[in-house]
C-alpha cells in the first residue's frame, strides 16, 4: 500500500482561512492550462482518504476533480453524508492503521490522503509515503494550519522541487520510516 499527500499551502503554512475558505488559492497570474502536476498524480491513485470537514469544503467547489475515484470520508456521522450528489463517496470510521487494513482488503494499493487533521493522524502512525506540498506565495497569518500537533516527529528526504513561473514551489518529499 502506497499512502500519498498531494496538497497546497501558504508560505505560512495554512491550507484555509480560520473559516474553511480557500479562495486565497485562486492565483491571477497562473497559467489556466497549468494543474502543477495534479493529473499525473491522480492517474496512479486508485481511492481517496479524506477528513469530513475537507470534503465540506471539496464538495462544494465548481470543479469536482476526483473521477470517479472511491472517495472514502473520515465521519463519525455517516449518515449526514451527502450520497446521492456523490456516488463514489463512502463513509469510514477507525485507527489510521485500521482504515489502511480495511482499505487493502478491498483491494486499494494507491491512497491519496488530503485535510490536515488526517495528514497529521496518518504521520504520526508512519504511514504516509510521500508528500507533494505546493507553497503558494501568500502569508495569510491565521488559519487551518497544515500540520497539526502529532505524537511523534516524521523526517523527510526531499525527492525534487519544481519553480513555477507563477512563483508557486512545489516539494516531493519520501517519509522516513
Amino acid at each position: 500500500m502506497k499512502v500519498s499527500v498531494f496538497i497546497a499551502a501558504s508560505v505560512d503554512g495554512y491550507i484555509a482561512r480560520e473559516d474553511g475558505g480557500i479562495d486565497w488559492l485562486e492565483n491571477p497570474d497562473a497559467n489556466p492550462n497549468q494543474d502543477y502536476g495534479y493529473q499525473d498524480f491522480i492517474r496512479n491513485i486508485d481511492a481517496i482518504l479524506m477528513g469530513r470537514n475537507t470534503f465540506d469544503v471539496v464538495m462544494n467547489l465548481p470543479d469536482w476533480s476526483y473521477g470517479g475515484i472511491p472517495l472514502f470520508v473520515l465521519t463519525h456521522h455517516p449518515s449526514t453524508l451527502p450520497s446521492d450528489k456523490f456516488e463514489e463517496v463512502q463513509p469510514i470510521q477507525g485507527k489510521p492503521q485500521e482504515i489502511i487494513n480495511e482499505l487493502e482488503k478491498l483491494g486499494f494499493h494507491n491512497i491519496y490522503i488530503d485535510g490536515g487533521k488526517t495528514i497529521s493522524d496518518f504521520l504520526s502512525e508512519s504511514l504516509v509515503d510521500e508528500m507533494i506540498i505546493t507553497r503558494i506565495p501568500i502569508l495569510l497569518g491565521r488559519g487551518i494550519s497544515l500540520f497539526n500537533p502529532m505524537e511523534k516527529e516524521a523526517r523527510l528526504e526531499l525527492l525534487s522541487t519544481i519553480d513555477f513561473e507563477d512563483g508557486l514551489v512545489q516539494n516531493k518529499y519520501k517519509v522516513l520510516k
